[in-house]
């Protein structure tokens, strides 16, 4: 007797014998126990799931003797026949070169004749999407209404292929891919019976590159047995199907999520010189990854996955060294490349450049956490900001500017501007210029040096660029409603960075803060030195002083007060800049380095 490969040998021969598919096998013998058997069934799934074996099972059920019963006698004569593929009345048609209108035509006369010997007349069609549209339709007919006596069974890997037509007529089975530990089972029945030692590392490699199918998994069993004889290792089933190990795959893994870039490519390269699957590792690598984010998700549920022990031990290992999120960026990486794979001409190439995107995807700071640290940096300036706030002048010192030198410190004085005539806030800056202001008080200019530190400090708060400019500034004069603005002729080209009315805005509405409401601002270009009404003391008399336009200082120093220090220009310091606590804690959210700073 010629020798029968594996896959035929012990091909299931009764329902309890698949595996794998008990939803289908279990629905399949309640029909037949409640007699509730329709006359047309579609088998679909992938390759080797058990499609063929199913349908012809079913027929054996149906037409044993003394039948339909899910119990049947293998031994049963007609089972035998339909196992042997002898029976008259168990057609096994296959679609592929059966698929034209004339095949099915003489289906359709045939069909209409009693069976044999047998209770039903069974069509067995085997990848029946492979049928033209014309012999699909000239079925339809015959599919819907057949003969009592007639059974028709459909086998196909590509159910999207037949014609909706067709599936509506049919009772869909859809068998899924066999669980690896259910075929590491049956492979293990098999060896003992073929007296065959194979070790547990092995058995998982096989059923790992069956991908879900029995048959596939059979067939490589025997092929190994020609190839190692009666005993068989891991590295047998590596080295014939071009697999990586396990243990250099947990190794490549433990690489990528420890950030260990030497490591991850001289693993890579030990495994495409001893000649693996590039696009099988890439796979490999992606279900891995898939594990261990499940893993971690379901915090160590395995009953999620399909896998070893050592498997499972390693997950638990791993679990450590990143979190999901780096381990989902890692999957998105990896699945980019095994898209691409099929299109390059250097796979090594690519899935060295993949790697490293995926260890620098396991580094990266998620947009939500920059976010979020951004506004938490902002919130605590805020706090700061309004602490500052509520302390007295008096004992609050000047905030040294982020981008410049800090001016001399400038004395509280207690600004009384109670004397100065308000004017409606719809007044022009002209003519608010031109307003003559009362006499000031003998502190004028002391008051007003004292206003425009707090209006920097102030200033400050909501942008520390906007301050850096005004600290090349200097008051020239306030009379209540028009608040003037100089700049030396050095820095008048920086004038028109602040005259805008952002500007404008931020500084009345710290103007109205202090109880200055409905205040203009005006920059001009001035000289510092020139303060109108500043360089002339005040006259020691006892009339009225008279009032002065208001384009001359409304303001006057305080006799025998200390004259405050003029406020430095802005500098730019490049080392103050890169010594900012906002600037280092900013490279250290984005990981960043400061390439060029410009004033």
């Amino acid at each position: 007797m010629s020798y029968q490969v594996i896959a035929r040998k012990y091909r299931p021969q009764r329902f309890a014998d698949v595996v794998g598919q008990e939803h289908v096998s279990q629905t399949l013998a309640n029909a037949i126990a409640s007699g509730r058997i329709a006359h047309a069934y579609l088998f679909c799934g992938p390759r080797g799931t058990g499609k063929t074996t199913l349908a012809r099972i079913f027929a054996k059920a149906l037409n044993c003797t003394g039948g339909p019963t899910a119990d049947f006698d293998v031994a049963d004569s007609r089972c035998v026949e339909i196992a042997e593929g002898r029976s008259l009345d168990v057609l096994e048609i296959d679609g592929a070169s059966n698929n034209g209108v004339e095949q099915v035509r003489e289906l359709r006369e045939t069909c209409k004749f009693a069976p044999a010997t047998s209770k039903f007349k069974i069509y067995i069609i085997d990848e029946v999407h492979m049928l033209s549209t014309a012999a699909f339709n000239a079925l339809l007919k015959t599919l819907e209404e057949p003969p009592a006596h007639v059974k028709f069974m459909f086998a196909t890997t590509d159910p999207e292929k037949v014609l909706p037509t067709i599936l509506s007529r049919c009772q869909r089975f859809d068998l899924r891919r066999i669980p690896a530990a259910l075929i590491v089972s049956h492979l293990t029945s098999i060896a003992k019976q073929e007296g065959v030692k194979i070790d547990d590392a092995a058995l998982h490699a096989i059923a790992r590159g069956a991908d879900g199918g029995m048959r596939d998994a059979e067939s490589t069993l025997d092929q190994l047995i020609s190839f190692c004889g009666n005993e068989i290792a891991e590295a047998d089933v590596l080295s014939m199907f071009g697999l990586t190990a396990r243990a250099q795959l947990l190794a490549l893994t433990r690489a990528v999520l420890a950030g260990e870039v030497d490591t991850a490519l001289r693993e890579l390269n030990d495994l495409a010189k001893s000649g693996k699957d590039l696009g099988r590792l890439v796979t490999d690598l992606l279900n891995h990854f898939r594990n261990l984010l499940i893993f971690q998700v379901s915090k160590g549920d395995l009953k999620l996955l399909e896998v070893s022990e050592a498997e499972a031990t390693a997950l638990a290992e791993q679990v450590k060294l990143a979190p999901s999120d780096a381990v989902s960026r890692v999957m998105e990486v990896l699945s980019d490349c095994e898209s691409r794979l099929r299109d390059t001409t250097s796979k090594k190439i690519l899935i060295e450049v993949s790697l490293l995107k995926a260890i620098q995807a396991r580094n990266a700071v998620p947009m939500d956490a920059v976010l979020k640290q951004l506004q938490q940096l902002r919130a605590e300036a805020a706090n700061a900001g309004s602490a500052l706030a509520t302390v007295p002048a008096a004992v609050v010192p000047e905030a040294r500017p982020r981008l410049a030198p800090a001016p001399a410190a400038v004395p509280s004085v207690p600004l009384d501007l109670s004397g100065y005539e308000r004017r409606p806030a719809a007044a022009s800056v002209a003519a608010l210029a031109e307003t003559p202001a009362p006499a000031p008080k003998s502190g004028g200019s002391a008051e007003l040096d004292a206003l425009w530190a707090q209006l920097l400090e102030a200033v400050g708060r909501v942008s520390q660029f906007t301050r850096g400019y005004l600290l090349e500034a200097h008051p020239v004069s306030f009379n209540g409603k028009l608040f003037t603005i100089g700049f030396d002729p050095e820095f008048a080209d920086h004038m028109v960075l602040v005259d805008n009315s952002k500007t404008h805005t931020v500084l009345q509405t710290k103007l109205a803060e202090f109880g200055h409401a409905h205040c203009q601002v005006k920059f001009i270009k001035a000289d510092a030195a020139v303060r109108t009404g500043s360089s002339q003391p005040a006259a020691e008399t006892s009339a009225p002083a008279k009032a002065e336009p208001a384009a001359v200082a409304a303001l006057k120093p305080i006799p025998g007060a200390a004259k405050p220090e003029k406020p430095q220009p802005f500098v730019f310091d490049k080392e103050n800049f890169k010594n900012d606590p906002l600037i280092k804690k900013a490279l250290e959210v984005f990981k960043g380095t400061i390439v060029e700073a410009r004033s």
